[in-house]
């Protein structure tokens, strides 16, 4: 078994309705036309390069906003050792290997970082311990499993409408809670991870992940890399908030 499965993966957000003006209609991912041609597996090398191309402009999170998780003391075991590595391309997939459970306890904003790490490597053979499909999928396919007893069998739900924790986390669903995680990537780096996601499923000649890789397509990821915010209008905002914070502070706003 590849990776630790535990930990926050996914994502909060009601499953989508009617789209907003100016959104491409949700369709299953076979529907779509991405620009990947159906049924070809895309080349390694044009993946990698995707997905420097998406992700390689991100800027560093800062050591004190990496860990997401405070529960105990393995998410800093496993987050703590990224602090100060600012560039994404140059962690070393040994390193990365090695901290496979980083990808269950990272913030929202070091997940985003540094995920795409973990997937070059992964494209390249180079890990062998953690487990970015996992991570990318779980909550949206379902599964279940007989667990038999003294006086019954249990049947226990595995996935996308399993609770997270009721006690703490009242109705939320791992679908739930996924499509939270997850939303924190942009339309460009939306299309890279589908990219690697169909290359992991078509290139897997027993299909181990295909169900659950289709599911987390389907249900999410096709959409996403439609109509997630691009990279540019993130940039637009972060500078509209500059110039608005700096009019604030040397006191030219308008008095009411």
């Amino acid at each position: 078994m590849r990776g630790r499965k535990q930990g926050f993966l996914g994502s909060l957000a009601e499953r989508m309705g009617t789209p907003r003006t100016g959104e491409v209609p949700w369709a299953p991912i076979q529907d779509l036309d991405l620009g990947l041609e159906k049924g070809a597996m895309e080349n390694i090398e044009d993946i990698v390069k995707e997905i420097h191309e998406a992700f390689g402009n991100n800027e560093y999170p800062g050591d004190a906003f990496l860990q997401g998780s405070f529960e105990g003391c393995e998410p800093f075991e496993e987050v703590a050792p990224f602090q100060g590595k600012t560039d994404w391309r140059s962690v070393d997939p040994g390193f990365l290997d090695g901290h496979a459970g980083a990808l269950s306890f990272f913030s929202e904003a070091g997940f985003r970082y540094f995920l795409p790490a973990y997937l070059v490597a992964d494209l390249q053979g180079r890990l062998s311990t953690a487990d970015p499909v996992f991570h990318l999928t779980h909550g949206f396919s379902e599964s279940s499993v007989e667990v038999p007893t003294k006086t019954r069998t249990f049947t226990r739900k595995i996935g996308k409408s399993a609770f997270l924790n009721p006690r703490r986390y009242g109705a939320m669903t791992w679908y739930d809670y996924s499509r939270y995680r997850l939303s924190v990537f942009t339309k460009e780096e939306a299309r890279a991870i589908v990219a690697y996601l169909r290359y992991k499923r078509d290139s897997d000649s027993f299909g181990l992940n295909k169900d659950c890789i289709d599911g987390a397509l389907d249900s999410f990821w096709g959409e996403r890399s439609l109509n997630a915010p691009s990279a540019g209008s993130l940039e637009q905002h972060r500078a509209e908030e500059e110039k608005y914070s700096a009019e604030l502070k040397s006191g030219s706003g308008r008095s009411g």
